[in-house]
C-alpha cells in the first residue's frame, strides 16, 4: 500500500496535472491553426489564445516537483517546455497528434519540429515542437523563445534540460537528476562507468575515528564553515561579484594519513555526496578525449553541492612540461583545461597527493586552503591503536601498544592493517586473542610493503 507520504505519489497526482495542461495547450494550438478536426489541412492564420491556457496552480502543492518549479521561478514558458519533455518520458501518446501529415506534400509538418526514434517509432519533441505549441508561426515568439536554450538560461546553466550543438532540433529531455527528482522525489547518482568516471564513497565512521593532527584538524573545521556558511557569504552578504563560488583544497601527505577518510567524513558531517574521481578512466591518450571526459564530472556536479575528491591528483595535475612536441601541448592545455573548470566550480574539489612539489605550481594558488596530512606522532599512534581494535578482541600478555607506539612511526592506514592482519591470525585459531607476535608480524609486513613502494 503506498503511504500518503510517499513521494512519488504526490509526484504522480501534480504531473498529471501537469501534463493534463499540456494536452490542452496542444489542442488549443491544433484547433488554432487546422480547425476543430485536425485534419492537416492548410494552416490558417494563428492567434495567441494558446498563451491564455492557465497553468496549474501549484501554490501550497507540496510535490518535489511543485518545489521544483518554485526553486527555479519557472514562468508559464519554462514549464511549457519541462512539461513537454516529461511528455515523452511518462506519457507519449500524448504526443501522437505531431504524426498529423501534410496531405498537400504528404509528408509530416515541418513546423512541428521532433524526430522519430528508430527503436519504436515513437515521436520525440524538440525545442522546434515547444516553439509550435506556443506560437504556431508566429515569428515574434518564436524569435522570444530561442533564448530559452541558450548558454546561460537556467535550463543550460543548471543542467535542466539536455541539449546539443544545434539546441533548436535536439531531443528536448530532461538530465536524469531533474527527471529522478520530480519523479521519484529522490535525487540522482549517476552510475560509475565510461561515461562518468567518479564513484560516490562513504565511511561508517564519525571523527573521533580518525586521528589527525591538531593543526591539520583546525584547517579541516575552515572547510566545513566554508560548507555551512559559504551560500549566506556569496548571496546574503552580496559577496558573489567579489569571491569564487565554491572551495578548492590540497590535501598532501604520506599515505594512509587520513586524506581519503577526511574526504568522506566532510561529506557526511554536512549530509553532501562525495565521488572520487577514477584518474584512469579520465586520462586518454586521445587528443581531447581527457578535457571531455573532465567535463562531464564537472558538468554533473555543477549545483550539485557535491564535493569531488581527486586522489593521487598528480596523474592528471602534475608540473606541466617544456613544449617540446605536440604531446606536451595537448598535456599542458589538459591542465589549463582544469585550472579553469575548477575556479568556477561552485561545489568543493579536494585534490589529495602524497608530495605537495609534485602538483603544477599554478593550482597551488587557486586553493583556498593547502593542508598537511603528517605522520601521526608518538601520542596520535597510541590513540590509533587504542581505538582500532575490536571491542570483542582481547590483548595477549606482552602487548605494550604504547611501546608499539613509541618504536614503531605508521600511518593511520599501516596500523589498521597491523589490526587487520593480527585479528584474522587470532579468528584462524578460533580464539579473540590478539597476540604480541602477530602484531610484530603485521608490522614486518608493512614495513616490507613501503621498502617494495619506496
Amino acid at each position: 500500500m503506498v503511504s500518503a507520504h510517499d513521494p512519488i505519489t504526490g509526484n504522480a497526482a501534480t504531473l498529471e496535472r501537469e501534463l493534463a495542461w499540456l494536452g490542452r495547450l496542444i489542442d488549443a494550438r491544433f484547433t488554432d491553426y487546422f480547425g476543430s478536426e485536425h485534419t492537416g489541412d492548410e494552416p490558417r492564420e494563428p492567434d495567441k489564445s494558446v498563451l491564455d491556457t492557465a497553468a496549474p496552480d501549484l501554490d501550497g502543492d507540496g510535490s518535489a516537483y511543485a518545489g521544483f518549479v518554485r526553486h527555479y521561478q519557472l514562468g508559464f514558458i519554462e514549464r511549457a517546455a519541462v512539461a513537454l519533455a516529461l511528455a515523452g518520458e511518462l506519457r507519449p501518446q500524448l504526443l501522437d497528434i505531431f504524426f498529423t501529415r501534410n496531405k498537400q506534400f504528404d509528408r509530416r509538418f515541418t513546423e512541428f519540429g521532433g524526430i522519430t526514434t528508430a527503436v519504436d517509432g515513437g515521436f520525440v519533441p524538440t525545442a522546434e515542437t515547444l516553439i509550435y505549441i506556443l506560437g504556431g508561426a508566429d515569428l515574434e515568439l518564436r524569435l522570444r523563445l530561442e533564448p530559452l536554450f541558450a548558454a546561460g538560461h537556467v535550463f543550460t546553466a543548471h543542467h535542466i534540460l539536455r541539449g546539443g550543438p544545434d539546441p533548436l532540433r535536439a531531443p528536448l529531455r530532461l538530465s536524469e537528476e531533474v527527471l529522478s527528482l520530480v519523479t521519484t522525489g529522490r535525487p540522482y547518482r549517476p552510475v560509475f562507468g565510461a561515461n562518468f568516471p567518479a564513484m560516490r564513497v562513504e565511511t561508517p565512521l564519525q571523527w573521533d575515528d580518525v586521528v589527525l593532527h591538531p593543526g591539520t584538524r583546525k584547517q579541516i573545521d575552515e572547510i566545513l564553515t566554508w560548507i555551512e556558511h559559504g551560500d549566506t557569504l556569496l548571496r546574503t552578504w552580496a559577496m558573489a561579484g567579489k569571491i569564487r563560488p565554491g572551495h578548492r583544497s590540497l590535501f598532501y601527505g604520506p599515505p594512509g594519513t587520513g586524506k581519503s577518510m577526511t574526504a568522506c567524513l566532510l561529506g557526511k558531517t554536512t549530509g553532501r555526496d562525495v565521488y572520487k574521481v577514477d584518474l584512469s578512466l579520465v586520462v586518454s591518450k586521445y587528443i581531447g578525449e581527457t578535457e571531455k571526459n573532465l567535463g562531464r564530472i564537472f558538468d554533473q556536479a555543477e549545483h550539485r553541492d557535491w564535493i569531488l575528491f581527486f586522489d593521487e591528483a598528480d596523474a592528471l595535475f602534475g608540473k606541466r612540461s617544456e613544449t617540446r612536441d605536440a604531446h606536451d601541448r595537448y598535456a599542458n592545455q589538459e591542465v589549463a583545461f582544469l585550472l579553469q573548470r575548477i575556479e568556477t566550480f561552485d561545489g568543493v574539489a579536494i585534490l589529495a597527493s602524497n608530495l605537495r612539489d609534485n602538483l603544477d605550481p599554478a593550482f597551488a594558488r587557486r586553493f583556498e586552503s593547502v593542508i598537511y596530512f603528517p605522520m601521526p606522532r608518538p601520542e596520535e599512534r597510541l590513540r590509533l591503536w587504542q581505538r582500532g581494535f575490536s571491542t570483542l578482541a582481547e590483548l595477549g600478555p606482552g602487548l605494550d601498544l604504547e611501546d608499539l607506539a613509541r618504536q614503531h612511526p605508521l600511518s593511520g592506514g599501516s596500523i589498521m592493517n597491523v589490526i587487520r592482519h593480527a585479528s584474522l591470525q587470532s579468528l584462524r585459531r578460533g580464539e579473540r586473542l590478539i597476540t604480541a607476535s602477530d602484531i610484530l608480524a603485521g608490522i614486518r609486513r608493512e614495513q616490507s610493503k613501503e621498502g617494495a613502494a619506496g
